[in-house]
Parts: structure tokens; sequence; C-alpha cells
């Protein structure tokens, strides 16, 4: 059995049905982060440890809280997703990035 890549979620205040359509992709939701805090605009973050993959969702976030972690995620080596919060924009972003349904890294049930 394939490990769950671990994801940090940042934007939005509710995923909804979002963690559920992650998990079909082997993606588990590590971390999630509104983004409103203005905090989020002005320090020099750290993504947490083990974070496989950034997924930014750009409809709820301004350029300075997307700037400030897409830069803490190129420190860190990780892979960013930036998309709406919609699920078939999050599907095209997943589908772009290499995250299929039917990859070899999909845990088996």
């Amino acid at each position: 059995m394939s490990q769950s890549i671990s994801a940090v979620v940042v934007g939005a205040d509710r995923l909804g049905n979002i963690p559920d359509l992650l998990k079909g992709h082997n993606i588990k939701i590590k971390h999630h982060i509104s983004g409103r805090d203005p905090a989020h605009q002005k320090k020099t973050l750290q993504l947490p440890t083990g974070t496989d993959v950034l997924i930014l969702l750009t409809d709820f976030l301004g350029h300075n809280v997307m700037k400030t972690f897409r830069a803490a995620a190129q420190r860190s080596g990780i892979q960013v997703m930036a998309c709406r919060r919609s699920v078939c924009s999050i599907k095209q972003a997943l589908l772009q990035c290499g995250y299929c349904e039917s990859c070899p890294l999909k845990q088996q049930s």
C-alpha cells in the first residue's frame, strides 16, 4: 500500500467536498489555512514538514498571501497547485500536476 500525499490548502473558510475529492487522488489534507490572518502577508512562513504539495485556492486569496506561500513552497522544494475553489477547477489542476485517479500512487482499497 502506498503512502498518501500530504497537502496544505490555503484559501477559503470552508472546504466543502474538496477533502473527499483529494482523497480520491490519494491526497490527504495535512493543514488548512484560510489566509485571512494579516500575518500571512508579512512573515517568512515555513510550511509544515512532510508537506508534498501546496494547494492555493486563488479566488479566496490576496496577492500578497499567495506570494508568501509560493515563496515558502519554493524554499522547501514543494510543488504548488493554484486553482479556484470548485471541483472542476481542482480536478483540472490535479490532472495538470500529474495527480490522476488511476495513477500508481493511488492507495489500493
